[in-house]
């Protein structure tokens, strides 16, 4: 399953994101991960899930943003849950069309693999694209 947070820049939903992050390592029974870009969450999520930040990595598009994610579930089967704050900022790319196509690409992966994720998206919901709206 994939679910999309979809709101204006400034309109909480990092909040939101580190609020379902915190509650799920706590009542999940697998493994939380959260992705994010940079260190200003660190204080904010619980240590009982996982921060990564991307910028340690090479993520540097929607490609290997969905490569690195297959990655870290390869490395834990236990992971239950995802969460992605700021999408485009994450994949340093901000075009619908290719965050639709990565979006499809993770629902896919989600029902493979029994991961659920769910991801902050900093666009208006009404300029929500029909695959996004799916997912909202």
């Amino acid at each position: 399953m994939v679910k999309l947070i979809m709101a204006a820049a400034g309109s909480g939903k990092t909040k939101d994101i580190i609020n379902l992050v915190n509650e799920a390592a706590v009542n999940e029974p697998g493994s939380v991960v959260c992705i994010a870009k940079g260190n200003k969450l660190n204080f904010d999520i619980s240590h009982k899930a996982r921060l990564i930040n991307v910028q340690d990595y090479n993520v540097t598009d929607y490609a290997s943003l969905l490569g690195f994610l297959a990655g870290i579930h390869a490395g834990n089967y236990d992971i239950t849950k995802i969460f992605i704050d700021s999408l485009y900022k994450v994949a340093c790319d901000d075009k619908p069309e290719d965050a639709d196509q990565f979006i499809l690409a993770l629902d896919e992966f989600s029902a493979k693999h029994s991961v659920e994720f769910t991801i902050a998206l900093s666009a208006d919901a009404s300029s929500a694209s029909e695959v996004m709206k799916k997912y909202l």
